[in-house]
């Protein structure tokens, strides 16, 4: 595996849109402010504050952001500004030999989840599912659970033990037992969507971690079935639900919910599994080490980081 050094105060992150573009003004210029405010040089990209219809610019600038962040020895850490839709785009106009040589810390969620995969598989990159300037930061400080954890995660060169919710968000067993492997995952929707490409998650021996917003259940429904289709739940060792947010019953009166989802459609892998982790579009929110060696134990809802996901 290959990890970026851990981050310092006064060290300089570099944000990048590799996804859509922001649509309020004055995000932009708030989030650099917020990032300075935080203890951190700011290095802005070229794809920041473009627009390309829905996109931060387009596939070619947004690909050479990227790479030209991983090059660039000023910048120490990469993070994401926003998801929305895009990543999957430049997948394949990425050097990952290249982005190999240069390893850093990557963070990102929700379309970004893309992005995680491909760094994972095609560079052996520990990157971090976490904290974005848009959703995070730029408008208000950000929450001090949500900046605690992603402190622990980027800046200490210790295994971050076990990832704890907030005392007010407790979490379901629905199958017990006790797993080992390397985390991945990230959004259902990006992790559906690599099926059947070069990029298609590779889930053996791995604790998958899932989390999605704003998708009816019967969406999510027809998401994880995909995923059990496609050998995915057969594969993995085991499954780790985070937040859901506004995933709703499209009709009440002939809907399931998504715990009976779950019940249906995951426990039958056999796998341990529990659910409520709080990590996704959610607020506190914990920071992931994907890419890590990990244990769970879905009886106890625990899951634990067993390695140090950052280099000194």
């Amino acid at each position: 595996m290959l990890y970026g050094k851990k981050l310092k105060f006064g060290d300089t992150i570099g944000l990048i849109a590799p996804s859509g573009a922001v649509r309020t003004e004055g995000t932009v210029e708030r989030a650099i402010e917020e990032t300075k405010r935080m203890g951190f040089k700011v290095k802005v990209g070229e794809s920041v504050g473009q627009k390309y219809g829905y996109l931060s610019g387009t596939d070619e600038v947004r690909a050479r952001d990227i790479q030209s962040m991983f090059e660039d020895d000023e910048v120490d850490a990469i993070v994401c500004l926003r998801g929305g839709y895009g990543a999957m785009r430049i997948l394949d106009r990425l050097d990952y030999d290249l982005i190999a040589k240069h390893p850093k810390i990557f963070m990102g969620f929700s379309d970004i989840t893309a992005l995680h995969i491909a760094l994972l598989q095609r560079c052996n990159l520990v990157t971090f599912h976490g904290p974005m300037p848009t959703a995070d930061w730029a408008d208000k400080p950000m929450n001090d659970f949500s900046r605690a954890s992603m402190y622990r995660a980027l800046m200490q060169s210790t295994p971050m033990g076990e990832l704890l919710n907030p005392p007010e968000y407790p979490k379901t067993t629905v199958n017990p037992g006790q797993a080992e492997g390397q985390l991945v995952g990230g959004n259902l929707m990006l992790i559906v969507s690599s099926l059947g490409t070069p990029w298609e998650l590779d889930t053996k021996g791995r604790i998958l971690f899932i989390e999605e917003i704003g998708e009816h259940t019967y969406c999510v429904d027809r998401m994880l079935t995909q995923l059990r289709l496609a050998g995915k739940l057969d594969d993995c060792a085991g499954v780790v639900f985070g937040n859901f947010a506004d995933c709703a019953i499209e009709y009440p009166a002939f809907g399931l919910s998504l715990e009976e989802i779950i019940r249906d459609v995951v426990a039958p892998c056999g796998k341990p599994v529990f659910t409520g982790l709080r990590c996704g579009h959610c607020t506190p929110k914990l920071t992931l080490p994907l890419g890590t060696m990990c244990r769970m134990d879905a009886g106890e809802c625990t899951l634990t980081v067993l390695e140090s996901a950052v280099t000194e």
